[in-house]
């Protein structure tokens, strides 16, 4: 086996240069997914049963479509149906694709951990003339938060995986420019291993704040 050390040392920091893209390629649809995620799970608790049905199918639907057809629809597809964005960008195209997708993991994630929050507490709330909203916002959706941080943290990881995808769409993230730096050195090995430990040195960081957070808020809430 022939290694070249020397070239993993030199490509480590050209392919570093666009972890950023991947991160903000991440983080913003992260962001964007918990909070329809999150008003879907409550919209689907209001047991009207259109509505409910309608949640469900959106859940079903992009849960069962690949990142990569999902994207491809949304980037070439959608402008022959609305001209209108005709315009969009692959950078702003990858986020709606991403959010939407992990917005219905979501759904599912904080549905289970509103549930697994003791009905006994909403009563203990009604029993002291709290209103619906203010047992939420004090008592359940707390919480239920903390019981979703393991699910939504394993979320994140894969999100931040599955960005690799978007450079289908011409978008330069760190799995593109690996690519495109294989196809120039014929390096392919070498290239792709610097590309793997990064996203692996990513993770093992991002794993360790969530551990941070999780003792952090259990200890908040303890006290």
């Amino acid at each position: 086996m022939n290694i070249d050390f020397a070239y993993l040392l030199k490509v480590f920091p050209q392919v570093l240069l666009y972890l950023p893209t991947t991160l903000l390629l991440a983080v913003v649809s992260m962001i964007f997914a918990m909070i329809l995620g999150l008003v879907l799970a409550l919209l689907r608790e209001s047991k009207i049963t259109v509505l409910v049905k309608v949640i469900e199918f959106y859940i079903s639907l992009f849960r069962g479509i690949p990142s990569l057809v999902q994207l491809f629809i949304i980037y070439f597809g959608l402008p022959q149906l609305f001209p209108a964005l005709s315009d969009l960008t692959a950078m702003s195209a990858a986020i709606i694709g991403f959010s939407l997708k992990t917005s219905a993991y979501m759904a599912e994630i904080f549905r289970a951990a509103l549930v697994s929050v003791d009905w006994g507490q909403t009563e203990a709330g009604l029993s002291i003339s709290m209103n619906r909203s203010q047992i939420y916002r004090r008592i359940v959706l707390p919480q239920a938060m903390l019981n979703a941080l393991p699910a939504t943290g394993n979320t994140f990881i894969s999100l931040i995986k599955d960005t690799s995808v978007a450079f289908a769409l011409g978008v330069s993230e760190l799995f593109a420019e690996g690519k495109m730096i294989a196809a120039e050195s014929l390096r392919f090995f070498e290239t792709f291993l610097v590309v793997g430990l990064i996203y692996w040195l990513v993770i093992i960081v991002y794993s360790r704040l969530q551990n941070w957070l999780e003792k952090k808020l259990n200890h908040s809430l303890q006290c």
